[in-house]
């Protein structure tokens, strides 16, 4: 069973950083596509980042040049750096694994309010 842990949500004031991660457990996590995604309270969830297999990475333009999406093949984690936060990102941040199926975390609380 694919089974993925989130945190490093927090409260932040707007113009600071916040770096979240995600460890998955039950998949091959080399081949495993991994994505940030968030849902802002009455909005639909959106993309935020994808990171591949292979590496390579899309971001939602509304994150260009403010995240940061890695990922740590031997740590089975993958992270979110996110700098520049906006009150608009306050979010319930969430991650998936793609690997014979789409899995989800339970969920981080990102909070941007000065």
């Amino acid at each position: 069973q694919v089974q993925l842990v989130e945190s490093g949500g927090g409260l932040v004031q707007p113009g600071e950083s916040l770096r979240l991660s995600c460890t998955v457990s039950g998949s091959i996590f080399s081949l495993t596509v991994m994505g940030w995604y968030r849902q802002a309270p009455g909005k639909q969830r959106e993309l935020v980042a994808v990171i591949g297999s292979g590496g390579d990475i899309h971001y939602a333009d509304f994150v260009k040049g403010r995240f940061t999406i890695s990922r740590d093949n031997a740590k089975s984690t993958v992270y979110l750096q996110m700098n520049s936060l906006k009150r608009e990102d306050t979010a319930v941040y969430f991650c998936k694994a793609n690997w014979a199926g789409d899995y989800w975390g339970q969920g981080t609380q990102v909070t941007v309010s000065s």
